[in-house]
């Protein structure tokens, strides 16, 4: 089976007054369609480095990122930037939602810099809406939403390219128990329904439970080689 990320052997330095500091030593992970896999680690282990080289937002000192078989090293910027575009739904901590704009606006515009036509964007982003238990919110701006509804517009909008993978940063952080609940229990369902392959970037741990396998990360490295034990 394809895989839909592939990270192979990533390094990831960054100078460091006279010397480098190592974000990343040789990291190696992959995922295929339908996998849900959550990262856990303490504060500075390197989580957010590595969902940023998977991202293609951040290129690797050494090692490739293999997205839906595209190797991303071997693209230019602009090469980068339409299979980020394309292949890649990004779930950002906070939704950073255009106050002015409404639900079904949010993912119109996203599928608007893909120049996808404007009447089926819209029904896509009304079908993706209703997916995530927003269908009664459609035409609502921002700061009429509950900062759980916030996030399910974040996470259509992240589908609405169809994408292989999902990044998903920290999406509970601001949450209460019962919603950080019922957003992973959401992620669950669509990495099933849309056969995507999603890494989850989480503090809590109580949240894994409804991932496949969990990769922990600890001083860059990831734990047994990059090994992934059963969570379910």
């Amino acid at each position: 089976m394809e895989s839909a990320l592939k990270l192979s052997s990533i390094t990831l330095e960054y100078p460091d007054g006279e010397g480098t500091l190592t974000a990343l030593d040789d990291v190696t992970l992959e995922l295929h369609r339908g996998e849900f896999v959550s990262l856990v680690g303490p504060s500075g282990s390197g989580k957010s480095s590595l969902l940023a080289v998977a991202a293609t937002l951040v290129r690797p000192t050494a090692g490739s990122v293999t997205v839906a078989g595209r190797d991303a090293g071997a693209l230019p910027d602009a090469g980068r930037t339409a299979l980020r575009r394309d292949l890649i739904g990004i779930i950002f901590q906070q939704p950073n939602l255009l106050p002015s704009l409404t639900a079904v606006e949010q993912l119109v515009i996203a599928a608007h810099l893909r120049a996808d036509p404007l009447r089926e964007a819209s029904q896509k982003a009304v079908g993706l809406l209703e997916r995530v238990g927003l269908g009664s919110v459609l035409d609502k701006r921002p700061h009429q939403l509950s900062g759980g509804q916030r996030q399910r517009v974040n996470i259509a909008r992240a589908l609405m390219a169809d994408p292989a993978v999902l990044l998903v940063d920290e999406p509970t952080a601001a949450l209460d128990h019962a919603r950080s609940e019922e957003i992973v229990r959401l992620l669950r369902q669509v990495t099933d329904e849309f056969g995507v392959a999603t890494l989850m970037v989480t503090h809590d741990t109580g949240l894994v439970s409804f991932t496949d396998a969990v990769a922990t990360m600890r001083d860059g490295r990831l734990s047994a080689a990059g090994v992934l034990a059963a969570a379910r």
